[in-house]
């Protein structure tokens, strides 16, 4: 009974869940949310929230460096880490700055820390086996 209740019966492989997260949050961040910006840059540069202070181009130049290519390393499991780490830091921005940390109504920044945790995750367990890093470091 307990096998059935804890379904350890089944494989169990860390490193595939870490590749299945990296490839997840890290595709979806890219099309869903880079690449629009990355598009529609010369649009957007003047308007970006600019919550650190650092002016409206260089807080979409940084957002943009963390969406598209942090992201993109991150799928590929290279500079997993600091990738990772770019990413919880503008996602962190984005929840707390943007969204003032409001997780539920109207405005509320859930999507923000939904990517935030899961790349905390990664930036904490590394790449995995599934990862460049893991082949560079052999």
């Amino acid at each position: 009974m307990n096998k059935f209740l804890t379904l350890s019966f089944l494989p169990t492989s860390r490193d595939l869940g870490l590749l299945i997260l990296r490839l997840g949050f890290g595709v979806y961040i890219i099309l869903a949310h880079g690449l629009p910006k990355l598009m529609s840059f010369a649009d957007r540069k003047e308007n970006f929230p600019d919550p650190l202070g650092l002016s409206s181009p260089v807080s979409l130049g940084f957002t943009v460096g963390a969406e598209v290519f942090a992201a993109a390393f991150l799928v590929l499991g290279l500079f997993t880490r600091l990738s990772a780490a770019a990413l919880v830091f503008t996602m962190g921005v984005a929840f707390f700055g943007m969204h003032n940390g409001v997780l539920i109504g109207e405005g509320n920044g859930e999507l923000a820390v939904v990517y935030l945790l899961a790349f905390l995750v990664i930036f904490i367990s590394g790449g995995g086996k599934y990862s460049i890093d893991s082949k560079r470091s052999s």
